[in-house]
Order: C-alpha cells, then sequence, then structure tokens
C-alpha cells in the first residue's frame, strides 16, 4: 500500500496544474450528468479543451482528437437537454433496441481496425489501435449521452477501464485515477438514470 501511495503522492508532484483543473472539472461533468443536470455541459466543455492540448503533449493523437469533439458535443448536449425533443422541451431517458447496439458495436470495432492501421503506418502514435477504440467508441457514446440513452453508462464502463491503461502507459498517472473513479461514478449512474427511467414510466401508467 505504501507504494501506490508513494506512486500517487509522485503523480501528484508532477502533474500541472491544468491538469489538476481538467481532473476536478471532468469529475464534476459525471456528477451533474448523474443528476441530469445542465451545467455538466458547462464542465465538459472547458475540462475537454485542456485535455484536448495535453493529449497532444503526449502523443496521444486520437485522445486529442477526441477532446476536439467532446467540445463540440459539450454545446450540442447543452442545446438537446435544454431544447431536444419533439415538443423542444428537452429529451427524456430512453433506451435502444438490442439490434441497434450491435450494430454500432460492429461499426466502432471495424473503424477502431481501420484507424489503428492508418495511425501505425502514417503517425507517431503509440498503442494505435487501443487508442482509436477508445475514441470511436468514445464517440458514439458520448452522443448516447447527449440523447439520453441509458445504456451509454455500459458502454462507459468498458471505454474507461481501457483508458486506465492507456493513461498509466503514458504516465498520467492522476488521469488514471480518475478514470478508475469513473468506471465507479458511471456504475452509480446508470442505476441513478434507471430508476430515474422507472420513476418516470410509473407516473406515465
Amino acid at each position: 500500500m505504501s507504494e501506490v501511495a508513494d506512486a500517487l503522492l509522485a503523480a501528484g508532484q508532477q502533474m500541472s496544474a491544468w491538469e489538476g483543473i481538467a481532473v476536478v472539472l471532468a469529475i464534476a461533468y459525471l456528477l451533474l450528468a448523474m443528476k441530469e443536470s445542465l451545467w455538466c455541459w458547462y464542465c465538459a466543455f472547458v475540462s475537454t479543451a485542456i485535455y484536448t492540448v495535453l493529449f497532444w503533449e503526449v502523443s496521444l493523437l486520437m485522445e486529442s482528437a477526441l477532446n476536439v469533439f467532446y467540445m463540440v458535443m459539450a454545446v450540442y448536449g447543452w442545446w438537446q437537454w435544454r431544447r431536444g425533443g419533439e415538443r423542444h422541451q428537452g429529451v427524456a431517458i430512453h433506451r435502444w433496441p438490442l439490434s441497434t447496439h450491435a450494430v454500432l458495436i460492429g461499426i466502432v470495432l471495424l473503424i477502431s481496425v481501420g484507424s489503428g492501421y492508418w495511425l501505425t503506418e502514417n503517425t507517431r502514435a503509440v498503442w494505435p489501435y487501443v487508442d482509436a477504440f477508445t475514441t470511436w467508441a468514445s464517440v458514439v457514446t458520448t452522443w448516447m449521452v447527449a440523447k439520453k440513452v441509458i445504456e451509454n453508462w455500459l458502454y462507459w464502463i468498458v471505454i474507461d477501464s481501457v483508458s486506465v491503461f492507456l493513461y498509466l502507459d503514458r504516465g498520467m498517472y492522476l488521469t488514471a485515477l480518475l478514470f478508475v473513479a469513473y468506471v465507479v461514478i458511471v456504475i452509480f449512474g446508470y442505476f441513478s438514470w434507471r430508476q430515474h427511467e422507472q420513476c418516470v414510466d410509473s407516473r406515465a401508467a
């Protein structure tokens, strides 16, 4: 345990102030998203803007590009939650059929293989196939969050678990710790949205 504590202390000392701000805002984003608060998108925008630069500096090129997409989705997600839906009153929590998920997963895997190969041949990216997978899977899952598809939390469990490995390898220990926390938070997020979904269904009945 002392070795783990020493490693985290060293990571904290090496962490830049910007990474610290990004971590705090990233956690705030998830906690606020669990509560379906619009403020989650403000936190997401600033956090991802910082991470865009940080990931580029450590050669996680797809992760850097992904965070540019996150910034755009933060704006879109805010609009969807506030003004989306058929009556422009915001979208409600809902599910997608298994067939839709099967198609999405297949597409993500195919694109990840293609992107990973391209990165291997043309860039200095590290762990190109893993980087590509977490990137494309996150693109799909972020869209699901904006649309309030409840299964997004299950996707994040897989994505965040794989991301922990990437960040440990790049020496971004605090960010890796953040994603360990993410795995725990998204589990609670799933059950929180599920409970809210059931409450809405009960009132509708």
